[in-house]
């Protein structure tokens, strides 16, 4: 019998239908071009959305802005295996990815700072981390400028998330998720 295997395009509202006798996901020769994890900032940009970051990343921000904000230890709580293991097969695969459904708050935590991780260039490149460690010494103008140098993927999902994780610690009265508890969770995965 045939199975109708749902393929998404480049862009998100087209899909294709394709049928297939024995197997339900997609070729391996699709998954390799779809793949988002371990990917280049630059290479997902055409997935961007408005905000000029990855698809996921917005997708995983915006669930957590919903659900997470007021959990305890957001972020230093690890999610199940399982389901981040799931998930980032999904992205990686294109399929479709419903967070509310196959998620929960410490999976998709741990899928977030599991992405930034996994990127072969981190958020901060080598060559930018030594001049960063000076300016920090230095002044707001002299930080502006070196993040200035930053590829423009890297800027924007630099600003996307400091915004979200401004929000997290402003409810760190609840989530106890301090500006350094942030820091000390996401320093690794920016920096690398």
């Amino acid at each position: 019998y045939h199975l109708p295997v749902f393929i998404p395009q480049k862009s998100l509202s087209s899909i294709q239908v394709r049928h297939t006798t024995n197997k339900v996901s997609p070729d391996p020769q699709f998954s390799r071009e779809r793949s988002t994890f371990g990917v280049p900032l630059e290479t997902l940009i055409q997935d961007a959305t408005r905000y000029g970051v990855p698809f996921l990343v917005t997708q995983m921000v915006e669930y957590l802005e919903v659900f997470g904000l007021e959990r305890v230890g957001i972020f230093r709580i690890s999610g199940s295996v399982n389901k981040i293991k799931k998930l980032k097969q999904k992205y990686n695969q294109g399929e479709k990815v419903d967070l509310v459904n196959d998620g929960d708050v410490d999976s998709v935590a741990s899928l977030l700072k599991l992405f930034l991780k996994e990127l072969p260039v981190a958020v901060f490149p080598d060559n930018i981390c030594s001049g960063l460690l000076k300016t920090l010494q230095g002044t707001e103008r002299n930080l502006r400028q070196l993040l200035s140098c930053l590829p423009k993927a890297h800027q924007n999902l630099l600003q996307f998330l400091s915004a979200f994780l401004l929000k997290v610690a402003t409810y760190s009265a609840v989530n106890f998720m301090t500006l350094e508890n942030l820091a000390i969770v996401f320093g690794p995965a920016l920096f690398k």
